[in-house]
């Protein structure tokens, strides 16, 4: 996403990891600078823009660490990431966001990897009315869907609306599978004749015959998923929801994690049918 953004000659690029080499690597790829946190105290941004794993690590990096200091009066934060409507009450709130008039965007994204990679990511968003055509001209670097669902927390709301769909998904497509294996179809023919159909899907699509090849090196990772669908699962219990298959589809993540294959992509579900 960052290496879309390095094209775009009109702004100043700064970028950091909280592993150096990280971004050392992406410097030897792409044109922008290094931010060093805590050491750059003449430096302050017109934006922000994040992607990182859980609500801790945010609240880590913008608060404890202070990245919110580097930030201009009037300007904007734009959250890539997965989390609660807590982090977003959490961040709205602080101290130094309100003084500063700072505008904060959940915009949680989907795609994958190579979305990522092809700059076709799909970003619902929510948040305040100003600075969206800011925000928009700068997510269209790396997108191909960029849509405002609503206010604060409507973009997050959106975002466990797709992982539930997607979880769903992962589970029929694995269980369809894993018949057709265990009866020795030929898996090859068997995609050709359902993938054009009312089975089609996105996962379908990209993951039918990596899963039927035991292939699970693409990006979004178990563990991932087990911390989005219990953010979904608990704001669902707040809508007085009961999400059977969402809970029967986390117990089944959770099996992969117990069996140390958090790090493997979502379609690794299929596992769980030792095929």
């Amino acid at each position: 996403m960052a290496g879309h953004l390095s094209k775009n000659k009109d702004f100043d690029l700064y970028v950091y990891n909280r592993t150096d080499e990280v971004a050392d690597k992406w410097l030897n790829k792409h044109d922008g600078s290094k931010f060093i946190l805590n050491n750059s105290p003449n430096i302050k941004f017109h934006g922000l823009i994040i992607c990182l794993k859980d609500d801790h690590s945010i609240v880590d990096l913008l608060v404890n660490k202070k990245l919110l200091l580097y930030l201009n009066k009037n300007s904007f934060i734009i959250d890539h990431s997965t989390t609660s409507l807590e982090l977003i009450e959490n961040i709205n709130s602080n101290h130094n966001v309100i003084m500063n008039n700072i505008s904060f965007f959940d915009a949680p994204i989907s795609g994958g990897q190579v979305g990522a990679e092809n700059g076709t990511l799909s970003v619902m968003f929510g948040g305040p009315e100003k600075k969206i055509s800011t925000i928009k001209k700068i997510m269209n670097y790396y997108s191909s869907t960029i849509i405002k669902i609503g206010p604060s927390g409507h973009g997050q709301l959106t975002k466990m609306v797709n992982q539930l769909c997607i979880a769903g998904l992962l589970q029929g497509l694995s269980e369809g599978i894993a018949l057709g294996m265990k009866r020795q179809l030929n898996m090859n023919k068997v995609f050709d004749a359902i993938s054009k159909g009312a089975a089609q899907s996105w996962q379908m699509d990209n993951r039918f015959k990596t899963m039927v090849q035991g292939q699970f090196d693409f990006g979004f990772a178990v563990d991932l998923m087990i911390k989005d669908l219990k953010i979904a699962l608990k704001e669902s219990g707040n809508a007085s929801l009961d999400l059977n298959i969402a809970k029967a589809v986390l117990k089944n993540y959770t099996i992969l994690s117990d069996d140390d294959d958090g790090n493997l992509d979502t379609s690794s579900l299929i596992k769980n049918f030792n095929i």
